[in-house]
């Protein structure tokens, strides 16, 4: 059974036990990564993903973190007084190795954006931003100071206030917080 899987905007005919050279992803020698941009399976039964094959995956181990070759890139324009010029560059690559082809029955991970996201929005949190003049760095010192609701803020006393070193919390906000505490 084969795969084709895409990444680093490169497409990969794999099989598993298939060593590849792919770009560099953030994963150190040892880990185990899913790639769940599969295009094809092929086999007794290929299968045609419009554009990806839904519940396929294919798992691979990260043997190594290593530099491709070296590419010159040189430059030299004729005539007298003419320029030379030379560059180097070597590619970052990642060198893995196929461990299996999931057909069907692989485990989505969360996309990153939304696992980031999923904590702010814990159960009882407000989106703090709604206050004029909070904009998402203040609402992240706010959750750390553990303010995370209008009916915190909206509880504050002049003497609250002044204690929170985290963040300068305004006396305006807490008018706001009272008002869409209550809807």
């Amino acid at each position: 059974m084969f795969a084709v899987l895409k990444t680093g905007g490169k497409q990969y005919k794999v099989q598993a036990g298939d060593i590849l050279r792919i770009e560099k992803l953030a994963a150190d020698a040892g880990e185990t990564i899913q790639f769940d941009e599969v295009l094809m399976l092929g086999g007794d039964a290929p299968v045609v993903g419009a554009p990806l094959v839904d519940g396929a995956a294919v798992k691979a181990e990260v043997i190594d973190q290593i530099k491709g070759e070296k590419l010159i890139h040189f430059v030299k324009r004729r005539r007298k007084h003419s320029s030379k010029r030379t560059k180097g560059h070597r590619q970052k690559l990642t060198l893995i190795k196929i461990t299996e082809i999931l057909a069907s029955g692989a485990t989505k991970a969360a996309p990153k954006a939304a696992a980031k996201a999923a904590p702010a929005a814990a159960a009882g949190s407000d989106d703090l931003t709604q206050l004029t003049g909070v904009g998402p760095a203040a609402a992240k010192k706010l959750n750390e100071a553990g303010l995370t609701s209008f009916a915190q803020i909206a509880a504050l006393s002049e003497d609250d206030i002044a204690g929170i070193e985290a963040v300068k919390v305004k006396p305006e906000w807490v008018e706001q917080a009272k008002d869409l505490a209550k809807g």
